[in-house]
């Protein structure tokens, strides 16, 4: 009979542990709070979602407005480097014009000339 006990004390003690294990695995009573979780879960993922649309937005607003600019100053920058190389052109013209011609260069100061009006301009000789 003690046999017998002690056998039936040691499955008792195995299917409770068996039981346990297994209640674990069991989803849990109570399905509110898991669909609770999960709906908490997916709105903290959609405020996300959201924060980071936004940011990326605004990012692609701030490089827009920095690629204007960007461009306005290289556009201003050109205009003037073009404006200095036709006066310069136009400068080393009248030059070779007066060597052909056989006369002196023009000493003609390259601010100044650009500052004088064309009626006011030296003749050529």
């Amino acid at each position: 009979m003690r046999h017998q006990f002690t056998l039936a004390a040691s499955l008792a003690v195995s299917l409770s542990f068996l039981m346990s294990a297994r209640a674990a695995d069991d989803p849990p009573a109570d399905t509110t709070l898991a669909h609770d979780q999960a709906k908490a879960m997916s709105e903290t993922v959609k405020h996300d979602v959201k924060v980071v649309a936004e940011a990326a937005k605004d990012g692609a607003k701030h490089a827009t407005v920095t690629a204007k600019a960007v461009a306005h100053e290289v556009a201003v920058t050109t205009k003037e480097g073009a404006q200095e190389v036709a006066a310069t052109a136009k400068r080393g013209a009248e030059r070779a014009r007066a060597a052909v011609n056989g006369g002196k260069t023009p000493s003609v100061n390259p601010k100044a000339a650009e500052k004088a009006p064309a009626s006011q301009a030296p003749p050529a000789p």
